[in-house]
């Protein structure tokens, strides 16, 4: 991503951004065994190789025999799809184009949206017809950086781009933990956030490069109004609503008008009540991180 960003900053504003359609389902076995075998001398690792390639695929209780593709989370088949696309990686710098790839994901930098199309078109010929694959014209582009991401990041829109979350990256956190959410409605706060951590550490951790912050603020205000959403509905009566708001801290007569307001659970989290009865420090204390400080951690340890 750091060379994405240097490329960007070099003036090449526009992406020419390639989708592989269905790439480690659609390998062509023979095109991919002859790169193999400008590698590997050894005949027996090379039928071993195919083998491997051509192992049976169970499909609704039945094995079926596979004729093109690689093993889908196989340890070999993201080296593999290296060894193929190193055809493209040679064939990119041979043309003097800046590129970065990753598996199947590439993004190559020009100047202009013309110049974009036309290596666009060129490059989808070669990789049809040199490596047998199909680019998916649907969810390829060419566009300004900061509206394509490249493995869950983006740019901003700046003159020097700085690195960010893609959106899409965010939404599909949240995703993952809104399952955690509905599950921890019948459960102690603490066991859920115990659940959460791993998550969160593995999420932060991977986007630790990203140099727009806002989005962890922002995540970490989510995060915790959702867990006030959880007490809420753990409540359930606005009598016992009123009693653990009081506890928290808040005046017998705000709680009571609090807990019988008849908002949704939504909205009484966001709301000041109980912004203020639990406030981040309560949260702090269940052991819930915080995006934005672990990401200031992983920033002054680099």
């Amino acid at each position: 991503m750091l060379a994405a960003q240097s490329h960007i900053a070099a003036g090449l504003r526009f992406v020419v951004d390639l989708d592989l359609e269905k790439f480690f389902d659609r390998v062509n076995h023979d095109v991919l065994m002859a790169r193999v075998a400008r590698k590997v001398a050894d005949k027996q690792v090379l039928r071993l190789i195919r083998r491997y390639l051509q192992a049976g695929l169970m499909t609704g209780g039945l094995v079926t025999a596979r004729s093109e593709g690689t093993p889908q989370g196989g340890p070999l088949s993201p080296l593999l799809s290296n060894i193929l696309l190193d055809d493209l990686d040679k064939e990119l710098e041979r043309r003097g184009h800046a590129f970065c790839r990753y598996a199947d994901d590439c993004n190559i930098y020009v100047r202009s949206r013309r110049a974009g199309e036309r290596v666009m078109a060129s490059i989808t010929r070669f990789l049809t017809e040199r490596l047998r694959l199909t680019v998916n014209a649907a969810k390829s582009a060419v566009d300004r950086p900061w509206k394509r991401s490249f493995l869950g990041y983006t740019v901003t829109a700046h003159l020097q781009p700085r690195l960010r979350v893609a959106p899409r990256s965010v939404e599909r956190l949240r995703d993952k933990l809104r399952a955690a959410f509905r599950e921890g409605r019948g459960r102690s706060m603490a066991h859920t956030i115990k659940d959460l951590i791993p998550v969160l550490r593995g999420w932060i951790n991977y986007f630790q490069l990203a140099q727009v912050k806002g989005t962890f603020e922002d995540f970490d205000g989510w995060l915790r109004r959702k867990m006030r959403c959880i007490l809420w509905r753990q409540w359930k009566r606005p009598r016992t609503r009123a009693t653990k708001l009081r506890q928290r801290g808040l005046e017998e007569a705000r709680a009571r008008q609090s807990a019988s307001n008849g908002r949704g659970p939504w909205w009484n989290a966001g709301a000041s009540h109980m912004n203020d009865a639990f406030r981040k420090a309560y949260f702090d204390k269940l052991g819930l991180i915080s995006l934005l400080e672990q990401h200031r951690r992983l920033q002054h340890a680099a």
